[in-house]
């Protein structure tokens, strides 16, 4: 899994490739809040390459959203597949997070007043 992190603007792109499951999921959390840490507070998550998640890899967006919902930041995530759109749905998830069809339409959300 070759996971990609850029900057676009003021938000930190997490381009998801392969599975992201309990193998990963703990790295892929690690460099998310370390680049909380250092200030980022707009977030997406392109899953267009992501082909699996499993719910360690839910909870990496799920924890990453929440603590984004307490410091006034935003998370947007794009690219779904439908596999992976089935897993946030049953998990219930597509409720409670941004989700935006393209990159360039989730990068269009972070210049909305939220």
């Amino acid at each position: 899994m070759a996971n990609q992190y850029e900057v676009q603007g003021d938000v930190l792109v997490v381009s998801l490739e392969g599975a992201l499951n309990s193998m990963n999921a703990a790295q892929v959390e690690a460099e998310v809040q370390r680049r909380l840490d250092q200030g980022t507070n707009q977030l997406l998550f392109d899953l267009g390459a992501l082909g699996y998640i499993s719910s360690a890899g839910l909870r990496v967006v799920l924890i990453a959203a929440k603590r984004l919902r307490q410091s006034a930041g935003r998370l947007v995530l794009c690219g779904m597949h439908d596999q992976i759109r089935e897993a946030f749905e049953i998990s219930g998830f597509l409720n409670i997070l941004d989700v935006a069809d393209t990159r360039a339409c989730a990068l269009e959300r972070f210049n909305e007043v939220a």
